[in-house]
């Protein structure tokens, strides 16, 4: 963990709150747009929210538990009314404005399930990552934490939106959509974010201690 001054504390958070909002806004968009591949049912949610474990990941090892609970914790209000937003002005796809005027219960339970599963699935990634952390290989946290936390927040989340869903597609295919889902999520994960956590965490880490230390000299 590095010791920053308050105000490079804030503005990091304030960056890591407002990527996690975009990313959490554009999963509940993309998860309503179900496609196949190789014959399975899968969404496009799956190829995005990966990068919020990545930010989490890195927050709790640059930052600390604290900071990455705190950034939870200011994120999932926005996202959820956010979310609710853009999936009823944008539902399956297609512009639909006027929609605001009238609650939308489908668009509303997806959200709720988002914000859910995004709350006790990044707390789980959160206290795996801080639990592995100090391993001398810098993988296993974050690999470990991503296997476990991505399937948490795959459960909550598909169980909480389309268990006996109006959507009679989804509510008759989420557990394969979930499996599949949670599959994707791990390869993206593993295979992609993975080696760019380290990448990231090496240009981070020495961003910040080269901040720092020109803060010290002036």
């Amino acid at each position: 963990m590095l010791m920053l001054s308050n105000e490079q504390l804030k503005r990091a958070l304030f960056c890591l709150v407002s990527f996690h909002i975009l990313i959490i806004c554009a999963s509940n968009y993309l998860v309503q747009l179900p496609f196949q591949i190789f014959g399975l049912h899968t969404t496009w949610g799956a190829f995005s929210f990966p990068f919020v474990y990545l930010a989490t990941d890195l927050t709790v090892r640059i930052f600390g538990q604290a900071a990455a609970r705190k950034i939870i914790l200011k994120a999932m209000l926005p996202a959820l009314v956010i979310s609710y937003l853009v999936g009823v002005m944008f539902h399956n796809g297609l512009y639909q404005g006027a929609a605001l005027a009238e609650f939308n219960s489908f668009v509303f339970r997806i959200a709720f399930a988002s914000f859910a599963a995004y709350l006790v699935g990044q707390l789980m990634d959160i206290t795996v990552f801080a639990k592995l952390r100090k391993q001398q290989t810098w993988w296993i946290a974050p690999a470990a934490s991503t296997v476990i936390g991505n399937l948490v927040d795959t459960l909550v989340f598909f169980s909480l939106a389309f268990y006996a869903s109006t959507d009679s597609f989804m509510a008759v295919h989420w557990p394969e959509i979930a499996m599949v889902d949670y599959g994707f999520k791990l390869a993206v994960s593993l295979c992609l974010f993975l080696p760019a956590y380290g990448v990231l965490l090496r240009i981070l880490q020495d961003k910040i201690l080269r901040s720092s230390s020109q803060t010290a000299i002036s």
